[in-house]
């Protein structure tokens, strides 16, 4: 993940997606350099864990890549998460155009594209997206009823069964598990990148490593690949 210059204050956090290692390179350099901090994949896996791990504002999608395509992210982001994204493709066809108004793209760039072209429309659509949550936040709320105030009792206690612990209800170990597999790193260095990953994020560490468990649970899920 790559950020803006600490001086200044980031303009949002955007997702960025393309196979085409050239492109992804050039459009998170221009974002970061217009003040954005900036996630980058350069597949739909790796996009949808990053996007349940990150949240960002807005997802810039290339359309067609090896395995999940940037429609399957897009429709995971809409569902799942409701991140707004915008398309970066190629492809003009009818069926491509159709398709990308199906899905409530917040804009459709079509390649090749000057990272000046991007910009301008990222800044307006992530500038939209903070518009709508601060109407939602500002919405009125209706007034609670009164009750009566009941002194709260606690449970007892679950009697012990003397049997372990499930080792799976800890996602600490099982989340630095993913990490070692994935980045071919020592058990030290796995837990202190999601360490890392829960600060910039504002988590616990357990809260982290169940964020990147459930995400890669849901990919091995059958028909999700």
């Amino acid at each position: 993940m790559a950020v803006p210059d600490s001086t200044s204050p980031s303009k949002g956090k955007i997702l960025v997606v393309d196979d085409d290692r050239l492109v992804l390179a050039t459009v998170t350099h221009g974002l970061i350099q217009a003040g954005f901090e900036v996630i980058d994949a350069d597949n739909g896996d790796d996009a949808i864990l990053l996007a349940r791990q990150h949240r960002p504002d807005l997802a810039l999608l290339d359309i067609r890549m090896e395995g999940k395509s940037g429609f399957d992210v897009a429709d995971y982001l809409r569902e799942s998460l409701g991140t707004p994204f915008m398309f970066l493709s190629a492809f003009a066809d009818a069926a491509t155009v159709a398709r990308v108004k199906e899905l409530g793209a917040v804009a459709y760039l079509v390649k090749p594209l000057d990272i000046a072209q991007i910009v301008p429309t990222v800044e307006a659509a992530v500038a939209a997206v903070r518009a709508r949550r601060e109407r939602e936040t500002l919405a009125p709320v209706a007034r609670p009823v009164a009750v009566a105030q009941v002194t709260p009792v606690a449970p007892p206690a679950p009697a012990s069964t003397g049997r372990p612990a499930d080792p799976l209800n800890d996602p600490v170990p099982l989340a630095v598990g993913v990490l070692m597999h994935r980045y071919s790193l020592p058990r030290a260095e796995a837990l202190q990148r999601l360490t890392r990953l829960a600060q910039t994020d504002g988590r616990s560490l357990a809260a982290q490593a169940a964020a990147l468990v459930d995400a890669v649970e849901l990919l091995a899920r059958p028909g999700q690949a």
